[in-house]
């Protein structure tokens, strides 16, 4: 698939699988024009990822890529995505990105929203080894945090860990998969080659809800 010099939109959580998906649509040639950022309107946080709108407007500067939050409830979600992807299409989007690796849940939902908004759906990361691309994100040069942890498949001791290659080890050693696409863990990135400068944060009070333990993160 040629790709080279389209404009593009990528669906960004913060974490280490969507700035991935976004370096490599970068390195290919591709022009990034906007990235979109599920907000939960309840939480006044991204969904899933939890970052604050004051942080997501640092990565923006630092990216030197423009943000659109999609604020949201659950229920209105999928439709207020589609809504934006065609506001990005009319602004010259061709393609939306998406940091999926394999479930086909996610592929399917990606595509098909995609398809009704008129963009070209782009899952750069699809199939690849799930190891593979945790060590490649760490060997590039990023740096993320991880900030969520489902305590039932990973001791939250891992809260607040930097993704490294220990890091690697101690979730393997634990039994759950080193890149947590099942949820067993959420990042939050704020370096890398593609950042011109570190996102500065610290981190809130614990907040244990259900089975995961979160650290929230706050602009200094």
């Amino acid at each position: 698939m040629n790709l080279k010099d389209k404009k593009f939109v990528a669906s960004y959580s913060g974490g280490k699988d969507s700035v991935l998906a976004l370096y490599r649509a970068i390195k290919q040639g591709m022009k990034p024009i906007c990235l979109i950022i599920t907000y939960n309107i309840d939480q006044n946080r991204s969904w899933f990822h939890g970052i604050p709108q004051e942080i997501l407007d640092e990565v923006s500067k630092s990216l030197n890529i423009p943000i659109k939050l999609i604020k949201t409830t659950g229920k209105e979600y999928a439709e207020n995505f589609k809504k934006e992807l065609r506001i990005q299409k009319e602004m010259g989007a061709e393609v939306c990105v998406f940091g999926d690796i394999d479930i086909e849940g996610h592929l399917e939902w990606g595509t098909n929203i995609c398809k009704e908004s008129g963009l070209e759906p782009y899952f750069p990361l699809w199939q690849e080894s799930r190891k593979d691309l945790v060590n490649e994100f760490i060997s590039s040069g990023f740096t993320a945090n991880i900030t969520c942890v489902d305590t039932d498949r990973l001791s939250d001791k891992h809260l607040g860990m930097t993704l490294s290659k220990d890091t690697i080890l101690s979730i393997e050693k634990d039994g759950a998969d080193v890149c947590g696409e099942n949820g067993e863990y959420h990042s939050f990135v704020s370096d890398g080659p593609i950042f011109s400068k570190p996102i500065e944060f610290h981190y809130g009070e614990k907040i244990v809800r259900d089975h995961y333990a979160i650290l929230p993160i706050c602009k200094d």
